[in-house]
């Protein structure tokens, strides 16, 4: 479906946007990809790795609504990937994430209504969920954003919908790349927050291709959810690290024991796929749309009263030969 299409990324030369134009490149033949970010280094350095002839470079911010006009426009797709994402950073600077994560989330939404693009998914966390700190509470409100465009929207063409999913192995800021650096730099002990504490684990390239196919399922104000293992923090450091003992330092401000993607009150929301869940909008849309079937033909079905997708209460738990394979 990306045949012959324009996609912009906002906050593209991050992980995810790197990883997105590889996958899109490869396996598809786009008529442009726009990478929309801030950091005019991030992007010389990304146009020597992808130079092909669709890719174009755009420096913006999503704080800019007229910046974005200028790169959305002929748009077909947009990946809303752009966001302040450091937890202690948010709570330091309030507003500066603010700015970016909500006010900049909405300008996405303005100009991709006024741009007529056809499909538009924004990037969540699970964090968002029951949030405890500013950053997954942007991301909340960022979600609902999307969702309740789809009402703006009106007789226009222009859809909007939601990808949630937990941690990215690896990925920058992720207690994997620190946890290697540490034993790299000789340490005797790991850190660990608390020993209970869970967190579900995706990869990149699970990420990138729970995301692309979104955009075949979507048909507007609905939030995907992965179904994707689980990991203690104590069974990590023993994958990394075998035998090498641990220091506990208590939970960090801002940080759950565990994670949440589909909360107990959303429960009658949430719709259960194969491989994974739907949360329907909490409010109706005029277009009377059946969650239960997407766009692909699969079909769903409504999970039991009380029901909660957590990283404590996961059914698929990951072993230390499996994180080790993700890695690679």
């Amino acid at each position: 479906m990306f045949n012959g299409k324009s996609i912009l990324i906002t906050g593209g030369t991050g992980s995810f946007g790197k990883q997105c134009v590889k996958t899109l490149l490869s396996q598809h033949e786009p008529q442009k990809i726009i990478v929309y970010s801030r950091d005019e280094l991030k992007q010389y350095e990304m146009s020597l790795e992808f130079s092909s002839p669709a890719m174009r470079y755009f420096i913006g911010d999503v704080r800019d609504a007229a910046r974005l006009k200028l790169a959305m426009r002929d748009v077909d797709y947009v990946i809303h990937a752009a966001a302040l994402k450091q937890i202690p950073a948010a709570e330091y600077n309030p507003m500066e994430c603010i700015k970016t994560n909500i006010y900049g989330a909405n300008n996405v939404i303005d100009v991709a209504l006024e741009s007529q693009v056809e499909k538009v998914i924004a990037l969540s966390t699970d964090k968002a969920v029951n949030p405890i700190n500013l950053y997954g509470a942007t991301k909340l409100a960022a979600d609902k954003l999307f969702m309740a465009a789809n009402n703006l929207a009106g007789g226009l063409r222009t859809s909007f919908s939601v990808v949630r999913y937990g941690n990215v192995v690896g990925s920058r800021g992720s207690v994997v790349p620190f946890f290697q650096r540490l034993m790299r730099e000789g340490a005797n002990e790991l850190p660990i927050t608390d020993p209970r504490m869970t967190r579900f684990w995706i990869t990149l390239p699970q990420g990138i291709e729970l995301v692309l196919k979104s955009f075949a399922r979507m048909q507007g104000g609905e939030v995907f959810v992965p179904k994707i293992p689980s990991m203690t923090i104590i069974d990590l450091a023993e994958a990394l690290a075998p035998g090498v003992s641990h220091k506990i330092i208590g939970i960090r401000p801002g940080e759950k024991l565990h994670e949440v993607m589909c909360p107990v009150e959303a429960a009658h929301l949430t719709i259960e796929f194969p491989d994974h869940y739907v949360i329907r909008p909490t409010i109706e849309y005029s277009k009377n749309l059946d969650y239960t079937h997407n766009k692909l033909g699969e079909k769903g079905v409504s999970v039991p009263d009380g029901f909660q997708y957590s990283s404590d209460n996961n059914t698929d738990w990951l072993t230390a030969t499996q994180l080790l394979e993700m890695l690679k």
